[in-house]
């Protein structure tokens, strides 16, 4: 290490240190990646094969489950793996944060070794910078040909009865740029955990709780529509409203009064009938509506998730460098 130090730059030096300590979890990557392609193409093969045979030709789209003829029971894709693929990736901050991020400064200052490299004329920002620019290109090329993945493999049952829908918590925290930007955010968030504890057994076991905490979150905000909000849709007096076909309901129908008051929906519980064309005069109700998110809003949810989990991963970074100098 100090030859390549002393007879090279410093940069290429530490670039070449930084790859002797990470190439492991390089290997591990592009293993887990292989293998995910492998399984992926496989399984999507299936999938087509089923589709082609025509026992899907008469399903629509939409919710409703599509039937198989004379016998009435729901016609189904495979889709198990996919969702495991979309669990993979919704669980992929916690992994790297957990095995990557900690250890990546914490190893070795657990273990004292930063202070041979930095007594060779290394600053502590070239110390730094070459194991996280490392970590992070990795790190994005991993998550987000995961993510690709997903989506190659998810495209021809997307948004079917008989497939996964957009709102499923596997498709829609499981896919898109949102993976390349919460597994850059469990990395961030283990490195600056790394540097901050005495132990790196210690700060795994915070970087767990960080990243498993905001992953348990987002999925929060997504289920409670905080972050982006559901449209309502209106259907003028006893009328059928409008189809709810991919959209996303959040589970509150009603009623609308006249004064634009919204009641409950059991106020009248009935179908589109003449008993609810009754019971919607006797209280002064002249609309229905329900609330949901529509099939477009998968990208708002994919880049609010991403604009706040890159921010975060930022300002983690941007922590770690100001701590550097007390901590190192």
């Amino acid at each position: 290490m100090k030859d390549s130090l002393r007879n090279g730059s410093l940069w290429s030096g530490s670039l070449w240190l930084a790859w002797r300590q990470q190439r492991v979890l390089v290997g591990i990557g592009a293993a887990v990646l292989a293998a995910a392609a492998a399984i992926a193409a496989y399984y999507r093969s299936g999938m087509l094969d089923a589709l082609h045979s025509g026992l899907f030709d008469h399903c629509g789209t939409g919710p409703l489950y599509c039937t198989q003829p004379g016998t009435g029971l729901p016609l189904l894709l495979d889709t198990e793996p996919l969702k495991y693929l979309g669990t993979l990736n919704i669980a992929l901050p916690v992994m790297i944060g957990v095995f990557w991020g900690a250890p990546l400064l914490g190893r070795d200052r657990e273990l004292g070794t930063h202070r041979m490299v930095l007594g060779q004329g290394m600053s502590r920002g070239q110390w730094f910078a070459s194991r996280i620019a490392l970590a992070a290109a990795t790190t994005v090329a991993v998550s987000g040909l995961l993510a690709g993945v997903f989506a190659w493999w998810w495209r021809p049952a997307a948004d079917r009865s008989y497939g996964l829908f957009w709102y499923d918590s596997t498709a829609l925290s499981g896919s898109g740029p949102r993976v390349v930007a919460a597994a850059l955010f469990g990395l961030a968030a283990g490195t600056l955990l790394g540097l901050l504890a005495r132990r790196v057994l210690a700060a795994m076991g915070l970087t767990l709780l960080v990243t498993g905490a905001m992953t348990l979150l987002l999925e929060w905000t997504h289920r409670t529509r905080l972050l982006v909000s559901a449209h309502t849709y209106v259907s003028a007096g006893s009328v059928p409203k409008p189809p709810m076909g991919e959209k996303w309901s959040t589970g509150h129908y009603g009623l609308i009064t006249a004064s634009g008051r919204h009641d409950d929906v059991l106020n009248c519980p009935f179908p589109s009938s003449a008993q609810l064309k009754e019971c919607m005069a006797q209280h002064g109700y002249v609309a229905r509506f329900y609330e949901a998110n529509p099939v477009g809003d998968y990208w708002t949810f994919q880049w609010t998730d991403t604009a706040v989990l890159v921010g975060l991963a930022i300002l983690l970074t941007a922590a770690t460098m100001l701590l550097l100098r007390r901590r190192v």
